[in-house]
């Protein structure tokens, strides 16, 4: 057996002496394990830092083999995004994230958001709204969709403001307006049909993860018997504080 795919860095750990096992999440191939000989030599080691893109040959004799990688990288960037606190509890906490789907299983949207978020993390702002997209895709792939393209109570695509905590549907500011201390905020970020709702401030980003932090506990991990990584926690306490010190 034998494929060739572009894949990002998740994970890796030592095996043996030299060697070591790393998790990739390909395009075409899901989330994949190989070994790498020579994986934990000092000249392996820059290549296969978490966040890193890379191009990758698996073989195996047997499809469910462990197998081996053969990985160049393509795009390095690790040593840029280790250097920001946010950006390494966000790498972190994505990994954890992608870890939430079955391995070996093709998610080639989830792929492609993940390449975008690592490529924004540069930018603090972005790289929350990003994180915050990336949750709810990942509740939408794995059955749990949120509905915010109408208001559940009247079926109106405008005015959503609100997301209720039982169904996970939108609902308007004036359905909305009796029952607001019990719904949920929908930030202007991840409203759909809202025109000029693209700009976001540090109170919309905590209510986007309080949006998706609800529903991936409730729905995902609780009946895992997991909870949110720390680095989940960590992260959002890097953003507000990197938000904070550039406010005036």
């Amino acid at each position: 057996m034998e494929w060739t795919d572009e894949g990002i860095v998740l994970g890796v750990r030592r095996h043996g002496e030299s060697s070591a096992i790393v998790e990739l999440l390909t395009r075409g191939h899901g989330r994949h394990l190989g070994l790498v000989r020579g994986g934990a030599g000092s000249r392996m080691r820059p290549l296969l830092q978490p966040g890193n893109s890379v191009r990758a040959v698996w073989r195996a004799r047997l499809d469910e083999h462990l197998g081996y990688y053969v990985i160049e990288a393509t795009r390095m960037r690790a040593a840029t995004l280790l250097g920001s606190s946010h950006a390494v509890y966000g790498i972190t906490h994505l990994a954890a994230l992608a870890r939430l789907l079955p391995e070996r299983d093709p998610h080639q949207d989830i792929y492609e958001m993940l390449l975008n978020t690592l490529d924004d993390f540069d930018d603090v702002g972005a790289a929350a709204v990003h994180l915050i997209r990336f949750e709810m895709a990942m509740l939408t792939e794995l059955g749990f969709g949120l509905d915010l393209s109408t208001c559940a109570a009247t079926g109106v695509y405008h005015d959503l403001i609100y997301v209720s905590p039982k169904s996970g549907g939108a609902v308007s500011r004036v359905a909305g307006e009796p029952w607001r201390e019990k719904l949920l905020p929908l930030p202007p970020f991840l409203r759909e049909n809202d025109s000029g709702a693209a700009g976001f401030s540090e109170q919309d980003l905590q209510d986007g993860f309080a949006l998706t932090g609800r529903f991936l506990m409730r729905n995902v991990l609780e009946p895992r018997g997991q909870a949110h990584s720390d680095a989940r926690a960590g992260f959002i306490n890097a953003v507000v504080r990197l938000m904070a010190a550039m406010t005036p």
